[in-house]
């Protein structure tokens, strides 16, 4: 059947979109290694830059061999759970997918990993981000993305047997992306433990802050240009109208979708301004672009389906969820050096819940059907939908806990009883970089007489002590 040139165009600027924001959400890859770098010892920034190159190659081979099979492979046995079809993209293109949303899903799948490497940043073998990167890319993350993303899956907003009648509304990855990266480093920070020297004797704790604020402001702004990407470039397709109107459709949505992007990351980070200045006593840079980014991950679910107003709820509460916990987290003993598990995994939890209670009913049905007349979904609580969508987003949240604990956490551990895991004391102290990497990052570290200046002179100081 012969196409119309009309069609053809309108695919064509859908694919361009897609693609175009594809290439947005492969930026933040640039953001997560500048904020990384700068948040960690100038003896482990080499390291850190590393390791994130390492998600990204690693990634991309896993999900192009596994991931995106497990995630959205469909065919004639297609079941809630897992995908089983498309292994290394076989028959794809097809009436379905294409290479253009393959590419927009990769680059979503090696953010996560890179969620969990801050997490275990500046105490980790390096073969271990080799181990746990392929293996959270290649089937933990995907089966989670088949559960909520793929029309077949049983937490889906667009499956034919919804959840509670309404299915899980997680739009571009609250907790698909968010809450996965954050329970896995969750997990890779507990068997770990702190880094030498985190906490004194009495259990009181050292600050260790980052040798590089600059790296890590600019790559906040990075990842919040990214961000345009992750969140108004999850509709897929921009030349979508809606019925009974002359001048809606996704580009609409597309465009309410970035405003409350922007407004839930601004309104958290102010509030983390003025909040940490109470409780410190100062103005933190560092902090408020942790804060955010709290809000940006928060507003992932629900970026599509709230009005602006709720937005700016959301991120008011992100950023007092973020402060908490990592007063909580220092309480605790628990060391994360990019606080990833308390952004990712905490603001990440409260963005699913925030949406099953402010979602709104037309803009749910213009996300997940396309405005069309006379449908009626399940919305948010607070605003006269019930509690169909609040108990399927729990579930959610309850779900992804449990899978990736059950999966990952068995992985650190074995990585720790097999010693490789955890890097020595030794070479802890010294740093990574000279310890693992050959050298410094920068050339001036070693500028102290009293410290090894190339990976030769540092094993050699080994063989002597």
């Amino acid at each position: 059947m012969e196409v119309s040139w009309e069609a053809s165009v309108a695919d064509s600027i859908n694919t361009i979109y897609l693609l175009f924001s594809a290439y947005l959400v492969f930026v933040m890859q640039l953001g997560f290694a500048m904020l990384c770098a700068g948040s960690v010892r100038a003896k482990n920034a080499m390291n850190i830059m590393l390791t994130n190159v390492v998600d990204a190659v690693v990634g991309s081979i896993s999900y192009y061999l596994f991931g995106f099979a497990f995630a959205f492979g469909e065919g004639s046995n297609s079941n809630p759970f897992i995908g089983t079809y498309n292994f290394a993209l076989m028959n794809i293109p097809n009436s379905t997918y294409d290479y253009s949303f393959f590419l927009y899903q990769w680059a979503f799948a090696i953010a996560v990993a890179g969620i969990t490497s801050g997490s275990i940043a500046e105490r980790t073998q390096f073969s271990a981000y080799l181990v746990f990167s392929f293996f959270l890319t290649g089937f933990v993350y995907p089966i989670v993305v088949h559960w909520v993303w793929s029309s077949s899956g049983w937490l889906s907003a667009s499956s034919s047997d919804l959840l509670f009648g309404s299915g899980a509304i997680d739009f571009a990855g609250s907790g698909v992306v968010h809450l996965v990266g954050g329970i896995a480093g969750l997990w890779g920070s507990l068997i770990e433990g702190p880094r030498a020297g985190r906490f004194d004797a009495f259990g009181k704790a050292v600050p260790m802050r980052g040798h590089n604020a600059t790296l890590v402001v600019l790559g906040t702004f990075l990842l919040w240009f990214g961000w345009f990407g992750f969140n108004p470039g999850s509709f897929d397709k921009v030349l979508v109208s809606y019925p009974d109107t002359s001048d809606q459709g996704n580009w609409t949505a597309i465009g309410r979708t970035a405003v409350t992007t922007t407004l839930a990351g601004s309104t958290a980070g102010l509030v983390t301004l003025f909040g940490r200045r109470l409780l410190v006593g100062h103005w933190d840079a560092l902090d408020v672009c942790n804060g955010l980014l709290g809000g940006f991950v928060a507003i992932t679910s629900g970026c599509s389906v709230v009005e602006p107003w709720a937005a700016i709820i959301c991120g008011f509460v992100s950023a007092w969820v973020l402060i908490g916990l990592n007063i909580a987290a220092l309480k605790l003993k628990f060391d994360d050096p990019l606080e990833a598990t308390q952004l990712h995994g905490g603001c990440g939890a409260w963005g699913l819940i925030f949406t099953g209670l402010f979602a709104k009913e037309e803009f749910v049905v213009q996300a997940y059907d396309s405005g069309e007349t006379g449908v009626s979904r399940p919305y948010g609580l607070f605003m006269g939908g019930g509690w169909a969508l609040l108990g399927a987003q729990v579930v959610e949240v309850l779900v992804i806990v449990g899978w990736v604990s059950a999966t990952m956490g068995p992985l650190f551990y074995a990585l720790h009883k097999l010693e490789i895991l955890r890097i020595s004391v030794d070479e802890e102290m010294a740093g990574l970089d000279i310890s693992s990497h050959g050298g410094y990052a920068y050339t001036g570290h070693a500028a102290e007489e009293s410290r090894p200046r190339f990976y030769a002179d540092y094993m050699r100081l080994q063989d002597q002590s």
